[in-house]
């Protein structure tokens, strides 16, 4: 493993280069978890109106178990220090969860 800090992005503005070397470790997982879980959101088309979210669509994703519903979102939990994807969804005032898989299934 080499001492010598990562290389940032070319495209990563440098205010925030500079704000991420200031942070612990802790701080930096923190923020990679927020940013992972900010690009699946958006990755999902986050500006789409809330009554075309609440709909069940017939369309489903090809990996959706058939237990979960269309509406859920992928979310990250780190558990033990290991990252795992997990479906999450509302049912009246509780949030509900099932396991879908490692975010990186080497290790």
């Amino acid at each position: 493993m080499s001492h010598k800090p990562p290389t940032p992005p070319a495209d990563l503005p440098t205010e925030i280069v500079n704000t991420l070397n200031g942070y612990s470790p802790v701080q930096l997982r923190d923020v990679a978890r927020y940013a992972e879980a900010l690009a699946a959101h958006k990755a999902r088309g986050a500006d789409v109106d809330e009554e075309a979210a609440n709909d069940e669509s017939d369309e489903r994703p090809d990996d959706l178990p058939d237990n979960v519903p269309s509406k859920a979102t992928i979310t990250i939990k780190e558990i033990n220090d290991n990252r795992y994807y997990y479906w999450q969804w509302r049912e009246g005032s509780s949030v509900k969860s099932k396991y879908k898989g490692p975010v990186n299934p080497d290790t």
